[in-house]
């Protein structure tokens, strides 16, 4: 028999299976990706987990993994795999544990007004909010003060930093970085979240050694001057944008140039945020590119006019190194803020690469700036700023890698329409990459989302970049001589256009998406999937679609809490049969009522419970019934500052499920399942209930030991303070001039008020 010749015989040979060593092999360029995701694991792990011992106890296994792999390991590609990942888990870990050692300092736990001096290291001015925020070295404290009887306790170990907010009328002139001044002030201990979900600026505090916050009085004097010039550059440089402008286009104008927001007001703020447009406020990648870009080509095209240089240097690598110098400059002017300092090593090193002939933008690049900046601030991970920023250039890029994209993005001969079409084309597909890849981020830490963001940002992008940036830079540049109005002109028309485009955007049906916080879960597994879904090559990263889907349908399928009360007690929102949210207390502020909005999955403003058909309110008291989980649950809260007969106050709680109150309330004030007063509160934090789950969520966990959520040495101990001292049960009988008999009727049907 003829045999078959040696090709039909290959093709018809049975496959042998593919091991993980195979598959590691095929994606050997991609293994180094995963270097910054395990870094990040550690430093994760080290939030999630709850004390000392736990972290050890990953520490310890961490190095187990990487000694097992190196002993039983045959020295190949998956051992060594398995080795550097299990050393970058622990290196994460310890790296942020010792951040936070060096982080901290005395703290504030109670409130307290103190009068002491200190010096001046960073001024910023919120002109919209007629505000001047100081970050401030306390250097003496002058007095403790009194109030009444009350003797506040003394300041005994002086807070690294704290941050007060001065009114524009009580700046006195001549303040600047580095002034000493004299002030009294009432400080605050760095706020934890309010909710489950809200912003933990507790956590962000103690990281930037802020130790209290507050609001200083008048009067403010200065003891000695500081920077005798008068403001720094960058308050000089923004004050002249505001004038130039004014309103909110030079509150942005002054945010592209300098990084200062403070002079864009609240509502287009709020307009940005809704547009998905809230990221071309903050200096980020985009602006350094920006200023990097411009600052090549001019360098670039001014040199090649001297074919002397032209023919003796190599003009690319002088460009370079003058781009680096424009973003250095450029983050020292915008006040050297973490996000910016980021993006600045992100440019410096995509210089490096052009500087060596390598390809500029790669997933390689991107993976050493961030092992570069979770080195330095391990911290960053659990900030929005290092997730949007990473996750939009990881996006960017793996797409354009993507073989198809590369094919759409090519150069080719063809008709102009047909490449203006192309690049259409591909911006929206990067603009769907980016906002698919934001989306989950910005629905865990802002609950809300922009759905429109692409169709904005494909305009809104290019008109800041390429408009409204290079005007706003000739209008400085021929300030020098007086002729910079028409470009100021020009430059205030383009931001005209830009927040029109945002007003439009954000008033759009549905332009937000609005979602409950999200179980952490949920975030973990979508980020799981989405990273192995940009960071392989092989067919394999098509199973990151598993967690992905997992995390979405886990987050989609979380019903919202039907009750939202704050660590303090004196605020709480409820659930109404309508999907609504409504509020107890009438007077609450824009900040709490918008908090509570957005941690309970509503976009709006929350309704007033004394004003809903289902609740019974007086003065004193809120009762409402709410229907979940097959039975009816009666909540009851106090909503004032007056104290009530306790009989009476005792039997209310005895027909209720849930009573919450910001006092102490009396031992036999006994709900039928949950009890949230001062004592109980100062436990858990902020509470979320899912009634039919019978679930409570809260902000405090049983045997959390980091540092910001528990008393550390130094910590001064304000025990009898100002409003953290409530009045608590049992007490008297009702102030004079009110009624008892009022109090009796409202308990027996609070609607009688």
């Amino acid at each position: 028999m003829r045999p078959w010749p040696l090709q039909i015989v290959a093709r018809h040979r049975v496959p042998r299976r593919r091991s993980v060593a195979d598959w590691l092999e095929a994606e050997r360029d991609q293994l180094i990706l995963w270097l910054p995701v395990m870094l990040g694991a550690g430093i994760a792990a080290w939030f999630l987990l709850p004390d000392e011992a736990a972290w050890i106890v990953a520490m310890l296994l961490a190095g187990a993994v990487a000694l097992g792999a190196a002993a039983i390991g045959r020295g190949d590609r998956a051992s060594r795999a398995v080795l550097i990942a299990a050393l970058a888990f622990l290196i994460g870990l310890a790296s942020v544990w010792a951040r936070a050692e060096r982080a901290g300092g005395a703290v504030l736990t109670r409130p307290t007004i103190v009068a002491f001096e200190a010096k001046v290291e960073r001024l910023e001015p919120l002109p919209a909010r007629e505000l001047v925020r100081l970050r401030l070295a306390p250097t003496r404290v002058i007095d403790a003060g009194a109030s009444g009887s009350r003797v506040r306790a003394r300041l005994t170990v002086l807070p690294a930093f704290i941050r007060v907010n001065l009114a524009l009328a009580d700046v006195p002139a001549g303040l600047s970085t580095g002034s000493i001044i004299a002030l009294r002030a009432r400080l605050m201990p760095p706020p934890q979240p309010a909710v489950p979900g809200a912003y933990d600026y507790a956590r962000v505090a103690w990281f930037d050694r802020i130790s209290g916050t507050g609001r200083g009085f008048a009067p403010v004097r200065i003891l000695s001057g500081g920077d005798s010039n008068g403001p720094g550059l960058r308050q000089r440089l923004s004050e002249h944008i505001e004038h130039s402008l004014g309103g909110s286009a030079g509150g942005i104008a002054s945010a592209l140039a300098t990084g200062d927001e403070g002079a864009i007001s609240e509502a287009d703020a709020e307009t940005m945020r809704r547009s998905g447009l809230a990221h071309l406020l903050s200096v980020s990648g985009l602006h350094i590119t920006a200023v990097v870009a411009a600052t090549m080509m001019i360098v670039l095209r001014l040199l090649a006019l001297s074919p002397w240089l032209a023919l003796r240097f190599r003009l690319p690598l002088i460009a370079a190194a003058a781009g680096a110098g424009a973003a250095i400059g450029y983050t020292l002017l915008t006040g050297s803020q973490v996000p910016t300092i980021r993006s600045c090593v992100a440019a410096l090193l995509v210089l490096v690469a052009l500087a060596m002939g390598r390809e500029a933008m790669t997933l390689r690049l991107i993976a050493a700036g961030a092992v570069v900046v979770l080195l330095m601030w391990p911290e960053a991970l659990a900030g929005p700023s290092f997730q949007l920023s990473f996750a939009a250039i990881t996006a960017i890029v793996a797409l354009n890698e993507h073989p198809g994209v590369k094919a759409l993005i090519s150069a080719r001969e063809e008709a102009r329409w047909r490449r203006f079409a192309r690049a259409i084309g591909a911006l929206v597909v990067t603009g769907l990459a980016v906002e698919i890849a934001l989306l989950p981020i910005g629905l865990y830490h802002f609950h809300k989302a922009g759905l429109y963001g692409v169709a904005a940002n494909i305009v809104a992008i290019p008109l800041t970049t390429f408009v409204i940036m290079p005007l706003e830079a000739l209008a400085l540049a021929f300030d020098a001589v007086g002729l910079g109005a028409p470009f100021w002109w020009l430059t205030g028309k383009a931001l005209a256009v830009l927040l029109w485009i945002a007003r439009t955007t954000a008033e759009a049906p549905g332009s937000v998406a609005a979602l409950p916080a999200m179980p952490g879960g949920a975030f973990a597994a979508m980020v799981i999937g989405g990273l192995w879904i940009a960071l392989w090559r092989t067919r394999w990263r098509r199973l990151g679609v598993i967690p992905l889907g997992a995390g979405l349908v886990w987050a989609l399928a979380t019903p919202a809490p039907d009750l939202l009360v704050t660590g303090d007690g004196r605020h709480l929102a409820v659930r109404m049969t309508n999907g609504g949210l409504a509020m107890l207390r009438d007077r609450a502020g824009d900040y709490t009522s918008s908090m509570l909005a957005e941690n309970g999955g509503m976009d709006g403003v929350p309704l007033l419970l004394s004003e809903q058909r289902d609740a019974r309110c007086n003065r004193d008291l809120c009762a409402i019934d709410r229907t979940a989980g097959g039975r009816t649950w009666r909540i009851l809260a106090t909503r004032s500052i007056y104290l009530m007969p306790v009989q009476e106050l005792v039997a209310a709680c005895a027909t209720a499920d849930i009573v919450v109150s910001e006092r102490r309330l009396p031992g036999p004030c006994k709900p039928r399942w949950l009890k949230l007063d001062r004592p109980a509160l100062s436990e858990t934090g902020g509470v979320a209930i899912t009634l039919s789950r019978q679930k409570v969520v809260t902000v405090m966990q049983t045997g959390d030991r980091h540092p910001w959520r528990i008393p550390v040495p130094g910590a001064q101990d304000f025990r009898h303070s100002g409003g953290a001292d409530r009045r608590a049960y049992p007490a008297r009988e009702p102030a004079a001039g009110r009624n008892a008999a009022d109090h009796r009727r409202g308990l027996r049907d609070p609607a009688g008020s």
